[in-house]
């Protein structure tokens, strides 16, 4: 007999951005208009966020994240997907927020509650973007107020929003 896995209900958003403040947006598979940040509840409970911010970007977005070699400094790592891991910051900010609804039966039976910890990732404005079908169907880079706007997400939102606090220009 085997055990249904639920989701952990903690988990990362990753606003990733230009340099000049412009968001990646990417649309919901399962849900048609709904336009969000990177987002995924961590693989075991153990997994340290950053992993799990590694992971869930290289799933939803193709975007590879690499330790940079010390010759390399700043400049862009081997392949075009790549990005050094220096442009992932963990922005010590949590948001605890109900679950919808509609996916509430992918949690454990009265789980109601997730925490999601944001995160902002710098990448160049061509970098290749490649979607998992199964989880987003389009994507779009919009200047941050548009991107904030076009969020199902009140708290992706609100994380948007703080981008050119955090980035200044």
């Amino acid at each position: 007999m085997t055990t249904k896995a639920y989701k952990i209900p903690e988990s990362v958003l990753v606003v990733i951005h230009t340099e000049d403040l412009h968001v990646l947006m990417i649309e919901r598979a399962d849900r048609p208009g709904f336009w969000q940040s990177v987002t995924g509840s961590k693989d075991a409970k153990d997994e340290p966020l950053l992993e799990t911010a590694i992971r869930e970007v290289a799933e939803e977005t193709g975007i590879r994240i690499v330790q940079a070699s010390p010759e390399q400094g700043d400049r862009a790592t081997p392949d075009r997907t790549c990005v050094s891991v220096e442009h992932l910051h963990d922005w010590h900010l949590s948001n605890v927020y109900e679950i919808y609804p509609a996916w509430g039966y992918r949690y454990a039976p009265g789980v109601t509650h997730n925490t999601e910890h944001v995160f902002g990732l710098r990448v160049p404005r061509d970098i290749p973007i490649v979607l998992s079908p199964r989880e987003h169907v389009n994507f779009l880079w919009l200047p941050w107020r548009e991107a904030a706007d076009k969020c199902f997400s009140a708290s992706n939102a609100e994380a948007i929003l703080q981008l050119p606090h955090r980035y200044p220009q």
